[in-house]
C-alpha cells in the first residue's frame, strides 16, 4: 500500500509534464508558422503582393488619415501592414487563421499592432461596408462574385487590385512595374460610382440619365426639344458631363445634386432632384 502511496504523485507529476510539454509544443508550432509560397487556401493559392506593387497600389489609393483599408484575402498582413505604417488604420480579412496569427506577429513585430486588425473569416459573408479602400488579390471569378458587394460601398470608394480585372467593369486607372523580375506588376484601380440612372427634374428642364458603372448617358428635355449628353461621367459622387455646349459638374447625394452650369466663361448654380 506504501509503494502505491508513492507511485501515484509520481504518475500524476508525469501526466502533467507531459500534458504541459504537449501544449508547448503547440505554442511553439503556431509560433514557428511560416507561409509557403504557393500554399492552397479557400479559393486561391497563395502568391505574396512584390513591395514595389504594394507601394504602388496605395500611392493609388491616395490614402489619408480618415481612410479604413480593407485587404480581402490578407495573406501574409503585408498590405495592411504597409497601410498602417502610413498612419492608416486598416484591416486584413483571412480564412486560414494560421495566415491571421501569423499577420499579428508580424504586425506587432513592425510596431503597428494598434493601427490593424486581423480576421478570421470569409470574405463572401463578412461585412466590409465601412472600407474606404478596398485591395485585392484575387482570381478574375472572385472579383466578379464580390462585384454587387462592392458596387454597393459608399461613393468614392477606391478599389485596387493586384493584376485581375473586374471584367465588364472598366478601370478608372492601371499602372505597370517597369521590372522584369517581378511576375505580378498591374495594378488597376476603380472608384465606386454614385448612382444617377433614372429621371431627374433640373433648373433647364428633366433629366434622363443611363448609366453604365462610371460612364453616363441619356437627354435632357427642354420643354419639347431634346438635347443628347455627351461626356457623361462619375468619379465616386462627382457627376460631370455636357449638354448643349453647357458644362455640367455636380455632386451626387442620393436623390439629389449640387452644382454649377457653365458656358462661355459663365458659371451658374445648378441642382436636380431625382423623380419618384
Amino acid at each position: 500500500m506504501k509503494n502505491r502511496n508513492y507511485l501515484a504523485p509520481l504518475f500524476m507529476g508525469i501526466v502533467l509534464l507531459l500534458v504541459s510539454g504537449i501544449l508547448f509544443s503547440q505554442n511553439t508550432s503556431k509560433d514557428s508558422y511560416q507561409p509557403q509560397l504557393g500554399q492552397a487556401g479557400k479559393d486561391v493559392i497563395w502568391y505574396p503582393t512584390p513591395k514595389a506593387l504594394v507601394d504602388t497600389m496605395i500611392e493609388m489609393a491616395k490614402l489619408t488619415p480618415a481612410d479604413y483599408l480593407v485587404d480581402l484575402g490578407s495573406g501574409d498582413g503585408r498590405i495592411v501592414i504597409a497601410a498602417a505604417k502610413r498612419g492608416i488604420r486598416a484591416e486584413g480579412v483571412e480564412f486560414n487563421p494560421d495566415m491571421v496569427e501569423y499577420s499579428k506577429r508580424i504586425a506587432a513585430r513592425e510596431g503597428v499592432a494598434d493601427k490593424t486588425n486581423f480576421v478570421k473569416a470569409d470574405f463572401y459573408e463578412y461585412d466590409f461596408s465601412k472600407a474606404t479602400v478596398i485591395t485585392m488579390f484575387l482570381l478574375p471569378e472572385i472579383n466578379r462574385k464580390l462585384r454587387p458587394q462592392l458596387l454597393e460601398l459608399k461613393p468614392g470608394t477606391r478599389i485596387i487590385t493586384n493584376s485581375f480585372s473586374m471584367q465588364d467593369w472598366p478601370y478608372d486607372e492601371m499602372r505597370i512595374i517597369e521590372d522584369e523580375s517581378i511576375t505580378w506588376n498591374l495594378a488597376y484601380l476603380w472608384i465606386v460610382p454614385a448612382k444617377v440612372e433614372g429621371n431627374w427634374k433640373c433648373n433647364e428642364g428633366q433629366l434622363k440619365l443611363i448609366q453604365n458603372y462610371q460612364t453616363v448617358s441619356g437627354t435632357l428635355k427642354k420643354g419639347v426639344r431634346y438635347f443628347d449628353i455627351s461626356e457623361g461621367k462619375l468619379e465616386g459622387d462627382i457627376f460631370s458631363f455636357t449638354c448643349n455646349e453647357v458644362n455640367y459638374r455636380c455632386r451626387v447625394d442620393k436623390n439629389s445634386m449640387n452644382g454649377t452650369s457653365r458656358k462661355g466663361g459663365v458659371s451658374e448654380p445648378w441642382t436636380a432632384s431625382r423623380l419618384q
